[in-house]
């Protein structure tokens, strides 16, 4: 090989979204690049300076975990370095109170008339100049700490600021990151990223479904990825084998073109059959809908021919923004959402954040709870704040005059959650009739998602006050068998297959059969061929899932027999080996 040709190096991870994306390097490090800088207004001081004193909160929040974390891991360090590691983070912590740093930027903004994440930096600046001026090692040191707190600000700043760099990257990008939050994911756009390798995240953390929802090649889980890849160098990122090639070499790009056309081939295989009805070969017919993440989906939802959104999940209204959105905000985005369904019905989740709260407001309002998946999130947080959850009602009711909606329920564990947000439903529609506003003759019917172990046990109760089930797979997977799909280091035992999660499903479906209200399922095994025919034999309808998903499980549909899929799902259901489970999905695909 000749001397300027730079080797290729592979990396392998989890691939969590498929295809294979070939594009340049966009390697976002964990150090801050260009902090933004930017003139403000005499009346936007005060506001500017609410934002340091929120990301100051959440970066004492984040060195408050860190501490934990290595209390937790004292055991494996040992007794010195956790000391110093301890005293280190207790420095920091200070320091993000009441310091020169903190108390400099905030007067800063007010004189200099400057955004927060400069006033910071020039702030780190001065500080810093001053101690290396003294030539002393241990006030250089010191000097290190104010540059490693300042851009643990600068980067909760940044992250709060809308329109950041990666909602506008060249084409054909590849994101190499430590980690990419669901706020993050939300502003890629997808005509300009081929593909993401992160360091952090499993198959079922919420990047891996966004990736999947925008049709993105990822694989993720790759440890220090981002110190292995320069900016501009040319990644292959294969998302089906969990591979990250750099640099590759001519053998692998002809590998990957000749897998690209066998993808491209099928995909207008399965195109084909958007206009096909999901039609059992023994005559039932299924609806297929789509899991929604973002509007910009919709076009790819009508594109494979699906029959509604399943689930929109609402989150992303509120992210990447200081304050709640108000109604008529909420109202003109879902507006446009349900007239593009094209008379489909449109499934609204109200708000989920799932450990991470996505506005200021919020997090200050609501402190760690909000950022933990046990605490403050769901229904739990929309009940807490019951005048923005009848906000959003009147929204989603106002939508409802342009196209049919339903409105799911996240995380509920009883009755009482669901009858106090109806009356809070019941309430915003006699408000929105006093203003003469139109919505529609009947309020849209109001569902429960089951996702908690708690919720698939209460079934039967909790249909008395539902109008449908929601079968949320993910979630339950993960509080049934006490696992955080997103750690790196248990996400591998995070499996929907367990005999314990299929036997909650079949207890949910079953209460719902008995009741008489439909049930669907939304999490990820909905858009997974290969439990498709379990899922049909345990009685579900009504399946929803990333639109790039449908086609394929459309497919598998048309070559269902129903009542053989139901005499496998018994034969399932007995078992109590994953193992086992997953061999006789395995048969029943290949005709076995």
């Amino acid at each position: 090989m000749p001397e300027d040709v730079p080797p290729e190096l592979i990396f392998d991870g989890f691939g969590v979204s498929p295809g294979v994306g070939l594009g340049t390097a966009y390697v976002r490090e964990s150090s801050l690049g260009e902090v933004p800088e930017y003139r403000i207004a005499a009346g936007q001081v005060i506001a500017e300076q609410k934002r340091l004193k929120a990301a100051a909160i959440r970066a004492r929040r984040q060195i408050q975990r860190l501490q934990a974390k290595v209390r937790g891991k004292a055991h494996a360090i040992s007794g010195i370095a956790a000391e110093e590691i301890g005293l280190l983070l207790d420095v920091y912590f200070h320091m993000l109170k009441d310091s020169r740093l903190v108390r400099g930027a905030n007067d800063r903004i007010a004189s200099d008339r400057i955004n927060a994440e400069a006033a910071v930096q020039a702030q780190i600046v001065s500080i810093t100049d001053g101690f290396q001026a003294m030539q002393d090692p241990y006030l250089s040191a010191r000097g290190d700490d104010i540059r490693e707190v300042g851009r643990r600000l600068i980067r909760h700043l940044v992250q709060q600021t809308p329109g950041t760099t990666l909602s506008t990257l060249p084409k054909d990008s590849v994101i190499v990151a430590d980690e990419l939050t669901p706020a993050d994911a939300a502003q890629l756009d997808p005509t300009r990223v081929v593909g993401l390798a992160t360091v952090a995240g499993g198959r079922q953390s919420h990047t891996a479904i966004m990736a999947r929802a925008l049709g993105l090649p990822a694989v993720l889980g790759i440890p220090g990825i981002t110190g292995e890849i320069k900016p501009g160098e040319r990644v292959l990122v294969d998302g089906d084998l969990g591979r990250v090639y750099v640099n590759p070499t001519p053998n692998t790009l002809t590998e990957y073109r000749r897998r690209r056309s066998d993808r491209l081939r099928e995909k207008r295989r399965l195109t084909r059959l958007a206009k096909r009805p999901a039609i059992t070969r023994d005559g039932v017919e299924i609806s297929l809908q789509a899991n929604v993440e973002l509007p910009i989906e919709m076009d790819m939802v009508n594109e494979v021919g699906a029959s509604g959104v399943g689930l929109l999940r609402s989150e992303f209204l509120f992210i990447n923004r200081p304050n709640p959105p108000n109604e008529e905000e909420q109202y003109e985005t879902l507006h446009e959402l349900v007239e593009r369904a094209g008379g489909h019905t449109v499934t609204i989740r109200t708000p989920d954040f799932g450990g991470e709260l996505a506005t200021e407001t919020m997090a200050a309002e609501f402190g760690q709870s909000g950022a933990s998946l046990l605490g403050m999130r769901g229904i739990r947080l929309s009940l807490a704040r019951p005048d923005m959850l009848e906000m959003q009602f009147r929204a989603i009711l106002r939508a409802g005059a342009h196209g049919p909606v339903r409105i799911l329920l996240p995380m509920v564990s009883t009755l009482a959650e669901v009858r106090a947000a109806r009356e809070i439903l019941a309430r915003a529609a006699r408000k929105l009739h006093r203003r003469g506003a139109a919505i529609p003759m009947a309020l849209p019917p109001l569902g429960t998602m089951i996702e908690l172990p708690a919720a698939a046990l209460a079934a039967d109760s909790l249909a008395l006050v539902s109008d449908f089930f929601a079968i949320g797979s993910n979630d339950l997977t993960m509080y049934t068998l006490a696992i955080d799909r997103g750690d790196q280091w248990v996400a591998h035992l995070y499996d929907p297959l367990h005999p314990s999660v299929l036997r909650l499903i079949q207890f949910a479906a079953a209460a719902a059969l008995r009741s008489r209200i439909p049930a669907s399922v939304c999490g990820e095994i909905a858009g997974d061929p290969r439990m498709t025919a379990l899922l049909l034999g345990l009685g579900f309808r009504e399946l929803s899932m990333t639109a790039t998903s449908l086609p394929a499980v459309k497919r598998q549909i048309l070559d269902l027999d129903l009542v053989a899929a139901t005499h496998r799902a018994q034969q399932i259901m007995e078992q109590t080996d994953p193992v086992r489970i997953q061999a006789l999905l395995e048969e029943f695909m290949t005709g076995g």
